[in-house]
């Protein structure tokens, strides 16, 4: 399969480049952004979405808008990076780090409950390395302890589990669109809801609160400037396009690389759950080595990138502006043992084989 880097695809993109610098300078940010929007709302199959500056701009849009403030608390997966946590700072909201299942990557949910408050007001379930929890689970969860349900779906355009879509699941689906994720434009990021009320308060956010929802002045709130610039949102507009054709080169070079790695030693593929389409955002593999963590950090220096080797990756609760609680040993045991190999639609398949093979050779000799 050919990348969808080649050819007349990056054509499509510097075209709708050129239309768009052909319009610039405008203080207004002209259409693109507005169709983007209306293009993304279409692809996923929602009514609204909001494109930001970032996937952590998405975030913070997305809590504010459903009133997340001083003196919440957020249920957040250990298993997430830094992003993920900073938005709720921002607003003065507390994460509250709740523990993952080692054999399906999932939330914990006996965990989270018993880490319930009154003071709890949402569960943010973080979908890392495109891979989906169970949307039932998650959703009779946050029903049980009245809680809004906001996915960070950074990693996670394009996967589905049960016939849903990631970030279609909650109230609100956060999306990132920086360079490296599947449906990229260099920097940005997205909101999807289904709730008119939360794209209008989420829109204003980003714009120092203009235009104001339906009822209430301009600048009558402190708000951020977290706008998409023109030529990104042209970027990702010509990558919805095409975000097929990216999803089928991700998920066939995982297919090739997790394929060439079936026979090495200490290492075993993660399979996603039997109705779950998985993006397969970053080929996922177990380590079963001495040092594994140590394995993973050997390989990002032979250059292979990789979560935790390149990284550094961490479960969330051990980050020094966590509040001391009893430590999620399952995000620790998942990250202590994973081998995420990060990869771009520009890589080729020379390039996949050639990890598989360093990949191969030092697992073969690897001695902690």
């Amino acid at each position: 399969m050919t990348p969808p880097t080649a050819g007349t695809d990056a054509a499509s993109i510097a075209d709708h480049l050129v239309g768009v610098l052909d319009q610039m300078p405008d203080p207004s940010g002209g259409p693109a952004a507005g169709q983007l929007e209306r293009d993304l709302a279409e692809a996923f199959g929602v009514p609204h979405a909001v494109a930001v500056s970032s996937g952590t701009a998405a975030l913070h849009g997305a809590l504010f808008a459903c009133s997340i403030g001083p003196g919440d608390e957020v249920l957040v997966p250990a298993l997430t990076v830094v992003m993920t946590v900073a938005p709720l700072a921002a607003l003065g909201a507390t994460p509250v780090f709740v523990d993952s299942d080692p054999n399906t990557l999932d939330i914990d949910y006996d965990d989270a409950a018993r880490k319930v408050t009154s003071r709890t007001r949402a569960i943010l379930p973080v979908h890392l390395w495109g891979r989906v929890g169970d949307p039932a689970a998650l959703t009779a969860f946050a029903a049980a302890h009245d809680l809004v349900v906001i996915e960070d779906a950074a990693q996670a355009a394009g996967s589905t589990r049960a016939g849903q879509r990631a970030g279609t699941i909650g109230t609100v689906g956060c999306f990132s669109l920086k360079d490296g994720k599947i449906l990229w434009s260099g920097e940005g990021g997205f909101l999807l809801t289904a709730r008119r009320d939360l794209a209008e308060h989420a829109a204003a956010f980003r714009s120092h609160w203009q235009p104001a929802p339906p009822g209430q002045q301009p600048l009558s709130r402190l708000a951020t400037n977290s706008r998409l610039a023109a030529p990104l949102a042209a970027i990702a507009l010509a990558n919805v396009h095409r975000f097929q054709d990216l999803l089928a080169w991700r998920q066939e070079q995982t297919r090739r690389l997790l394929h060439a790695l079936e026979q090495a030693r200490g290492l075993i593929a993660l399979e996603p759950a039997a109705d779950e389409q998985w993006n397969s955002f970053s080929p996922l593999l177990r380590v079963d080595l001495p040092g594994a963590r140590a394995f993973t950090e050997h390989l990002a220096q032979q250059g292979v990138p990789n979560s935790t080797g390149s990284f550094r990756l961490v479960p969330c609760d051990t980050r020094p502006f966590a509040q001391p609680s009893r430590p999620c040993r399952g995000a620790a045991q998942i990250l202590d043992h994973m081998l995420a190999v990060l990869i771009t639609d520009r890589d080729t398949e020379a390039t996949l084989d050639h990890y598989a093979a360093v990949i191969t050779r030092e697992a073969t000799t690897w001695a902690a």
